[in-house]
């Protein structure tokens, strides 16, 4: 197993049980005890999680993997929310987009609508065919070289995470603008709580794009769901269209749909 491929093993068995034992991890990636050691220590000198004697354990109760080893998790769902979601976003309009993966994956499907792109890059008239304001340095990466996207990106500081702006610079540009639909990416939805990311800026700033629009559509592959995480961003009376997987279990659609929400599951 390479070395990537072995850290993302490990940061998820972190992620999912707050702890990992280096012989069961052994036992479990069939590498040696001493392999699963040097990558401990690896991964604890990068601050992605805390070495104990036998083992490791997460940092803290909002535990959260850095965005670049997320990105293998549940890719070929996160590829398909993105493209359905992209779909949603109607030629013109002004779309929010916060971070994440499956964030990435829509910012990345926006990108290669032909009705978007078109035959010149642009509209007829030179402009561009899509504005996208996003605080994820990385989705701003994305579509920055494409002259079909207007491209707006907040200020504020940038978390090493999530590779999202958040504080009173991006707040303050979120207050000054509308929207015609947000798509928030979030790390747990319930019926009950609404939506929620582990950082409480990256919260604030979500928050605000869900108030600046005329809808929000929730993009999240169906492990985010009946989840908790630490910071609420909205309520789901807020949420218009919940975009998820295949794997959304039908008693979940059913009571999404009761709540007013329009399940899309792909």
């Amino acid at each position: 197993m390479a070395r990537d491929a072995r850290w993302d093993a490990l940061l998820e068995l972190v992620g999912k049980n707050g702890r990992v034992e280096v012989e069961d991890a052994a036992a479990a990636l069939d590498v040696s005890a001493a392999t699963i050691r040097r990558d401990l220590d690896q991964l604890a000198e990068q601050h992605l999680l805390t070495r104990t004697r036998g083992g490791a354990i997460a940092h803290g109760v909002s535990y959260e993997l850095a965005l670049r080893y997320k990105a293998g998790r549940h890719a070929p769902e996160k590829q398909a929310i993105g493209r359905a979601a992209s779909e949603l976003v109607a030629v013109g309009e002004v779309v929010g987009l916060t971070g994440g993966t499956t964030l990435t994956e829509v910012a990345r499907a926006l990108a290669l609508r032909p009705d978007i792109v078109g035959e010149t890059g642009a509209s007829a008239g030179g402009q561009p065919t899509l504005t996208v304001v996003t605080n994820a340095l990385n989705i701003a990466n994305e579509l920055v070289i494409r002259p079909q996207i207007k491209l707006v990106v907040t200020g504020g500081v940038a978390r090493p995470q999530s590779y999202e702006l958040t504080g009173p610079l991006a707040s303050g540009v979120m207050s000054e603008i509308t929207l015609d639909v947000a798509v928030l990416g979030v790390n747990a939805i319930d019926i009950e709580r609404g939506a929620y990311v582990h950082h409480e800026g990256e919260a604030s700033i979500n928050r605000l794009l869900a108030e600046r629009a005329q809808r929000v559509v929730v993009a999240a592959d169906s492990s985010k769901i009946g989840r908790r995480a630490f910071a609420r961003v909205c309520d789901l009376g807020q949420v218009d269209v919940l975009v998820t997987d295949s794997d959304i279990t039908p008693e979940a659609t059913a009571r999404f749909t009761e709540a007013g929400v329009t399940v899309i599951a792909v």
